[in-house]
């Protein structure tokens, strides 16, 4: 059974504007992961974006890097991975950032994916600053090292938050981090919107039903936290979309944040707002900060197509 405890300072509104990567994902009707790291790199802590898409022909990878001096733009290296090009699956790039010299390699030639466009084992992409990885994603780390030749970070990046875009029917998956020193845990959304019967939806981790929404008609917004190996995690959804506007016209959203436990109980239970809008995005805020120690929050965009 779930666990549920009040909750106090959000509230909930939507909005008509629209996010680039979501009006591109809808023309395109392509899987999106987004990843954002905090890395401290040349005496700075900067974004680093990481970027995954998947669509009918191939995959990319994108990497941002976040310029802290006035009026220069981030600097992106975008990486093609299309299936008749093999040796573009593995590579180095050099560039610039603010004058500093850094270095990106990266080997998915025997990547495995789970159906999205983030691989999931077998595979390594490294950021290196001034002889350090700064960042290093996949399993591989040992072949990335032995590679690089550079030495592992003082301060190892931090996953700040992750969006993805996924898209099916009944059924959204995706894997996710609560704790950055624990295993990973697979979600699942499941709904019921048409037919006869009430509108249901049900929202799983690792297997086990922790969300059941009967008459989601009436609560297609809302929030409950749950716990995952004893970690509270908080849930918020916004599925008007998928009741009453035309199939992929818009997405479902979930967010999932881990949270300290709740001790005390003032104050009444999130606000919901009554506007919505079918063509935009909505717009979760929250007057509770963000602490620096917080782990990495999930963005979950559900695209219901028939």
């Amino acid at each position: 059974m779930a666990y549920r405890v009040p909750s106090r300072a959000y509230s909930f509104s939507s909005s008509s504007q629209r996010s680039d990567d979501s009006s591109t994902t809808q023309k395109s009707m392509q899987s999106m992961v987004t990843c954002v790291y905090r890395a401290h790199i040349a005496g700075f802590w900067r974004n680093v974006t990481i970027l995954w898409t998947k669509n009918v022909m191939n995959y990319s990878l994108s990497i941002s890097v976040e310029s802290v001096e006035p009026g220069h733009q981030d600097y992106t290296c975008k990486i093609e991975l299309k299936p008749w090009h093999f040796w573009a699956k593995k590579g180095y790039k050099a560039f610039e950032v603010d004058g500093n010299q850094m270095e990106a390699y990266w080997d998915l030639r025997s990547a495995k994916f789970s159906g999205g466009p983030e691989p999931c084992k077998d595979f390594y992409v490294a950021l290196i600053s001034e002889e350090e990885t700064v960042l290093l994603l996949g399993d591989s780390k040992k072949k990335a090292h032995k590679r690089t030749k550079a030495r592992p970070a003082l301060v190892e990046a931090i996953l700040y938050y992750k969006k993805e875009h996924v898209f099916g029917k009944k059924s959204f998956s995706t894997r996710a981090k609560f704790d950055q020193n624990k295993r990973e845990h697979e979600i699942v959304v499941e709904s019921s919107t048409t037919g006869p019967r009430e509108p249901e939806m049900w929202i799983s981790i690792d297997g086990i039903v922790l969300i059941h929404i009967r008459n989601l008609q009436w609560k297609f917004r809302g929030n409950q936290t749950v716990l995952v190996n004893k970690q509270p995690v908080q849930v918020f959804w916004d599925v008007y979309s998928w009741l009453f506007c035309a199939p992929g016209s818009s997405h479902g959203l979930f967010i999932f944040k881990p949270a300290p436990p709740e001790t005390d109980s003032d104050g009444d239970d999130n606000t919901l707002s009554n506007d919505s809008d079918c063509s935009g995005q909505s717009l979760y805020h929250s007057t509770r900060s963000y602490s620096k120690a917080s782990d990495s929050c999930l963005f979950l965009y559900a695209w219901k197509i028939e």
